[in-house]
């Protein structure tokens, strides 16, 4: 009989465990090169610590797993009332998942996370989502050997074990393609054709984001990517008010060099968005962006070489015409202007195949998979 200290997990209720919930990464992390801290603030309303959009509408609830009264775990449970409408389903989410390398601990969590769900009717369980798909989502299962890019997730190496034991199966699998500036050029040279071929036949032309007509711009930006990803797996339309609170996010993160527009005649066809890597600033400020967090971010940005390509969208009536190829294609020579060496695409899904083979005709190397995990229960 083990005489070793039980599991005890609860719901966050005070401002205390609030703070637990929050700080638990920075010591379950400590050591590890390739973890970078999250933006504390961001965190803090994307559990709905502080207000955010996303829950105006949805729920969430943290819980703490505790041993001999230290934090060795935490979780949140979630319902995307968002997700559940679009999909005609009854789903719950996970996310913000951390535990020690105990499946006791992480046990206990999943199962607080179910029983809760089930009190509320909801039987099957998908993530890790923080808190959606819109959002940063997937369990890291290969690619430990290097820093994620801004915006992915990191996790130990034994999560897998952790998820997969409780009897999570794969839903979906995320890919990231690794590119060099060489590569990107030759990108460029193997697809020109198709990329001129596209800019003829739809009479495109292709622009940077205005800094002046920001807002216009990013609504541009977003009602593609609404309008082009209903097919795609997990999809879910962002909020207006989602839309606008990630815009002021990004206002000033955004460099027009590596973010563009195609239009024709009758307006918006497609855009590709990127933003430059900053989590070797976001280490450097301990994920503090005040008070002054922010101006390193924008005054040591100009250092940065690698850029995280992580949207291109492309209306429907557009989608095989190789748009995607025009929109990649206008901004390299401004990415390497800029200084730009390294590139991440991500994250790509398993089952967008048209996507994964344009990267990899073009020589992207597969570097980094993440997954999303289902669980059912009756």
């Amino acid at each position: 009989m083990s005489n070793r200290p039980s599991v005890n997990v609860v719901p966050v209720t005070t401002r205390r465990q609030r703070s637990q919930f929050l700080k638990f990464p920075w010591k379950h992390y400590e050591g590890d090169p390739n973890w970078i801290p999250p933006l504390r603030m961001n965190q803090k309303e994307l559990v709905n610590y502080k207000s955010h959009p996303f829950y105006a509408e949805n729920e969430i609830q943290t819980f703490l797993a505790l041993r001999d009264g230290q934090v060795c775990g935490r979780i949140a449970a979630i319902v995307d009332h968002g997700h559940n409408r679009y999909y005609k389903e009854q789903r719950g989410m996970f996310g913000f998942f951390e535990s020690i390398n105990d499946r006791a601990v992480s046990d206990a969590l999943f199962d607080a996370c179910k029983q809760w769900l089930a009190e509320r009717d909801i039987h099957d369980m998908r993530g890790p989502l923080n808190p959606s798909m819109n959002y940063e989502c997937g369990l890291l299962i290969d690619g430990f050997d290097s820093p994620p890019s801004f915006m992915m997730t990191y996790n130990h190496d034994y999560y897998q074990e952790l998820v997969e034991g409780y009897g999570f199966e794969q839903a979906q699998d995320l890919f990231s393609y690794y590119g060099h500036k060489d590569m990107l050029s030759e990108i460029d040279q193997k697809l020109a054709f198709i990329a001129e071929e596209a800019i003829k036949r739809f009479n495109l032309t292709v622009r940077r984001v205005n800094p002046r007509r920001f807002a216009e711009d990013v609504q541009t930006f977003m009602d593609i990517y609404n309008q082009s990803l209903p097919g795609q797996w997990g999809f879910v339309p962002l909020s207006q008010g989602e839309l606008k609170h990630q815009a002021k996010g990004l206002k000033h993160l955004i460099v027009p060099e590596i973010a563009a527009i195609a239009e024709d005649e009758s307006g918006p066809a497609g855009s590709v968005f990127g933003l430059l890597d900053y989590n070797p600033l976001i280490r450097e400020i301990d994920g503090r962006l005040f008070p002054f967090g922010f101006l390193k971010l924008l005054r040591k940005r100009r250092r940065l070489q690698r850029v995280r390509l992580l949207s291109t969208n492309v209306l429907p009536k557009y989608q095989r015409w190789g748009l995607g190829v025009v929109l990649m294609a206008s901004i390299i020579h401004d990415a390497i202007e800029w200084g730009i060496v390294d590139c991440e695409f991500s994250w790509v899904l398993e089952s967008n195949t048209l996507s994964r083979g344009t990267l990899e005709r073009g020589g992207a190397q597969l570097t980094k998979t993440h997954r999303i995990y289902d669980c059912h229960w009756q």
